[in-house]
């Protein structure tokens, strides 16, 4: 257990890391073409599709910089934002379970829409489900967490959480330590995100790289007429 427990959560977010910054890279490099969202809304841009997208890309977008904040600000901090590591667990649980259920409503009636509507269906890859299926699994998974959060509200096991992800950031050697102990669920959790990490360069998700002015940097499509 400790040999797997050092696999999954010290050498394999190096191993995502590495994957997820050169392939992003030799991606842009070498498909610049390839490196957009395949929108599918010119073949379905009703209101119930405007309300998903909305209430799926909010939530993510706040559940990825809520973590970002919440396991990488120092713990030596939280006495100069008046928090303590309970109240700062149960701001993270109520904030990222509102945020959390809105993008799982959102990301419901997409998946949805995304396989069974006939035009939309027949324009997405099979990674275009595949993204959304694992962000939809890592959006279940993060709202089970909260039960098990409750359990111990002193921050105990949030404290260890960001301990484990400020280790890995640092590159500092016994991160996995730090995460042995916590709940199956947590691990699991962690697990998704690191391997969101891995397979994005082979995905849409690259032209969040963009912002969008890396998109409009790119070179020109030369587009030839076919003779006949």
């Amino acid at each position: 257990m400790d040999f797997l427990n050092n696999l999954l959560f010290e050498y394999y977010p190096f191993i995502a890391g590495t994957v997820f910054l050169l392939g992003s890279l030799v991606r842009f490099d070498m498909s610049q073409y390839t490196w957009k969202t395949n929108s599918s809304q010119l073949l379905d841009n009703s209101f119930r599709f405007q309300v998903a997208s909305v209430l799926f890309h909010a939530g993510v977008i706040f559940l990825f910089f809520g973590h970002l904040f919440g396991l990488l600000l120092p713990h030596s901090l939280y006495p100069y934002l008046g928090l303590t590591p309970g109240a700062k667990q149960i701001l993270a649980i109520v904030t990222g379970g509102i945020a959390g259920a809105a993008a799982l409503v959102g990301g419901t009636m997409l998946l949805q829409r995304r396989l069974f509507h006939p035009r939309v269906r027949a324009h997405s890859s099979k990674n275009d489900v595949f993204i959304l299926a694992l962000l939809y699994a890592q959006l279940l998974l993060g709202l089970f967490t909260i039960p098990i959060s409750m359990q111990h509200l002193d921050g105990s096991a949030m404290l260890q959480l960001g301990e484990w992800a400020q280790h890995i950031v640092t590159f500092r050697p016994g991160a996995a330590e730090h995460i042995a102990g916590v709940h199956w669920i947590y691990k699991l959790h962690i697990f998704l995100g690191i391997t969101t990490f891995l397979v994005f360069p082979f995905t849409r998700l690259v032209h969040i790289w963009s912002l969008p002015a890396a998109y409009l940097a790119r070179q020109y499509q030369i587009v030839r007429q076919r003779r006949v």
